[in-house]
């Protein structure tokens, strides 16, 4: 299936959809995102690293669904996220997607168990990532808003 075509049936299913921005959930989702970032510190300094990937990781996708829900934009799914931040914000999204990775590896695959220097490295990218899509959420305006919506309206 094409990543349109991915897309699409997404909003099909309305698991993707345009929605009113929320100022209220977009917060709960920064505070959310706040709270598994330093969840993710407290598990890494008790040497809990397989639990504290998964918190980074979180605490990733939780500042993505910020910025959706200050732009009007519902999405559950985890690589629509993904994809919808290149293709309609132009935010690079090689953190979040290597942190995807190493939370499924870290999760399924008992095999290939994190070191500390990882988890410190996943810990820093996380507190970058989130840093910089707080600041794009600090930085929109109706007129970018309105044109990010129009790029998802596009893609369906």
């Amino acid at each position: 299936m094409t990543k349109q075509g991915f897309l699409k049936k997404l909003h099909k299913d309305k698991a993707l959809q345009l929605v009113a921005p929320s100022d209220e959930i977009k917060t709960a989702y920064v505070r959310k995102s706040e709270s598994f970032l330093a969840s993710a510190r407290l598990l890494l300094d008790n040497d809990r690293f397989e639990e504290s990937v998964s918190m980074a990781y979180y605490s990733m996708y939780y500042s993505v669904l910020a910025l959706f829900f200050a732009t009007g934009i519902k999405c559950e799914n985890h690589t629509a996220a993904i994809i919808l931040l290149d293709d309609v914000f132009g935010i690079d999204s090689s953190a979040i997607e290597s942190a995807k990775t190493e939370r499924i590896d870290k999760q399924y695959y008992v095999t290939s168990a994190p070191v500390r220097d990882e988890v410190v490295d996943l810990i820093k990218a996380a507190e970058s990532f989130d840093a910089d899509l707080l600041d794009v959420i600090d930085r929109l305006t109706t007129e970018k808003r309105e044109a990010f919506r129009k790029k998802l309206n596009a893609l369906f």
